[in-house]
């Protein structure tokens, strides 16, 4: 069977429905999985898209007529899905396409948390569909209710206890909190939590799932995806605002005066309070990042290790060292306390615990750093040129009288200003974040480098 090579990534597969994704391509997926990972149930949930029901029903055939029993956990958000994984110790495919626009279709699959299918397996399970290699099953696989006696009624409840076991409930002081879920999957999941939180007044924005995304886009990165909730947390005096990505396993910030708030910042914030707590350990930190995470951490008197981005390596990493945090500084948050995963609702709770403990408004805490470190955020490129190729002309441009690492595409630091070029896991793009020591050293840097990163892109 030939197949759109473009969908299957670097750490999970994704493409435009029903032209590169479709239904043939879930089924042989299904089978394909079944094959390459020699599993006998697998843990199925989706999201809110239209596609994803087709893509459900497919892929689940396919797993069936692999061999495997299904255990359907039904509309969940992409944490959901990773507690049961990791409760049940299954693997599972979770379908869905996160923050991509609409007509995108995608799959995140699990082989055992916190092992994600990603890099060469993606390729396998690529190589498997296109010369028919599955493996004929002994058995026919059937839709099963529940797994030893638990079943998805039982996961939601346990997700629940689970996320709030992990703060301190009586710690929170009254709050007035909008959040913004972008008729996205974390609502429903949202408002149960935050009903187990009685000094928090929620107001919701956009909560109940709808796939025709009526509202607005599911990326919240983009300025006009968050533009209404910014506008709401100042005129409605809120002391803050958060927004979800589509399936739920990224979180952001609006603070009291209506600001975005800066991943990397809120990173720094977090890993900060954490090692409060939990002195001396081990944080991880992508090399796009500002210092102000490894910074903070080190002030701290945490351990700051670097990691590249991809929620497959950090999740992995992070079991490895049994580290107590990780970001990756785009909205991603992972926890050692939560099965090596990343979550969106938790990092929102963590946040509160923190401004509620330390009886601060987000923006004081916020202050110091946006006096320190004067950061680019993230300036996209579309590229269609050889992405390895445009970073060694940067090195070459770049390079010299700097510290060069190829860790995660280029960083190039001097000592008043860094950067990081690195090409998207995604999409045909080459991502740069740059940083230094003022504003208007910052703007000239992002200038002169973006010149060199955009020349003959398109």
């Amino acid at each position: 069977m030939q197949v759109d090579p473009d969908i299957f990534k670097a750490n999970d597969i994704r493409g435009v429905y029903p032209d590169a994704l479709n239904d043939a391509v879930a089924y042989a997926v299904g089978r394909a999985f079944v094959t390459l990972l020699m599993v006998d149930t697998v843990v199925v949930g989706r999201d809110m898209r239209l596609s994803s029901p087709p893509i459900f029903n497919a892929l689940t055939q396919g797993l069936i007529h692999g061999g495997a029993d299904v255990l359907d956990i039904g509309m969940v958000s992409t944490d959901q899905y990773y507690y049961a994984c990791a409760t049940l110790d299954l693997a599972g495919i979770m379908v869905t396409a996160s923050h991509n626009p609409p007509q995108y279709g995608g799959l995140k699959m699990v082989k055992r948390m916190p092992h994600i299918v990603s890099g060469d397996m993606v390729q396998d399970l690529r190589d498997i569909i296109e010369t028919d290699a599955f493996v004929q099953p002994v058995r026919t696989g059937k839709m099963v209710e529940k797994v030893r006696d638990i079943d998805p009624s039982s996961l939601t409840e346990g997700f629940i206890e689970k996320i709030l076991s992990l703060i301190d409930v009586d710690a929170l002081i009254p709050m007035k909190v909008i959040t913004d879920t972008g008729n996205g999957m974390v609502g429903p999941i949202l408002k149960r939590i935050y009903s187990h939180l009685p000094t928090v007044e929620l107001t919701g924005m956009y909560l109940e799932p709808d796939g025709n995304l009526p509202n607005h886009g599911p990326d919240p990165l983009q300025p006009e995806n968050r533009a209404e909730l910014q506008r709401r947390v100042v005129t409605e005096g809120a002391d803050i605002g958060f927004a979800f990505d589509g399936d739920g396993d990224r979180c952001f910030a609006v603070d009291d005066r209506g600001e975005f708030v800066s991943s990397d910042f809120l990173s720094a914030l977090i890993g900060q309070y954490l090692l409060e707590s939990n002195p001396g350990a081990k944080m991880m930190y992508a090399p796009r990042c500002s210092h102000a995470v490894r910074d903070l951490i080190t002030d701290a008197g945490g351990i700051a290790l670097t990691e590249r981005v991809g929620h497959a390596i950090m999740k992995q990493r992070l079991a490895q060292e049994d580290a107590l945090f990780a970001t990756e500084g785009t909205g991603h948050y992972y926890f050692r306390d939560f099965f090596y995963a990343d979550s969106g609702i938790l990092p929102s709770l963590i946040v509160m615990e923190m401004l509620s403990k330390k009886r601060s408004a987000l923006s004081d805490l916020l202050k110091p750093l946006e006096s320190t470190y004067f950061i680019s955020g993230e300036i996209n490129t579309p590229i269609s040129a050889d992405p390895t190729a445009k970073m060694e002309e940067i090195v070459k441009v770049f390079g010299k009288g700097g510290e060069v690492e190829w860790l995660d595409g280029i960083s190039i630091s001097f000592g008043d200003w860094r950067f990081n070029v690195r090409p998207s896991n995604t999409e045909p793009l080459l991502r740069l974040n740059l940083e230094a020591t003022s504003k208007e050293l910052m703007e000239q840097k992002r200038d002169a480098v973006l010149k060199v990163v955009q020349a003959g892109s398109g």
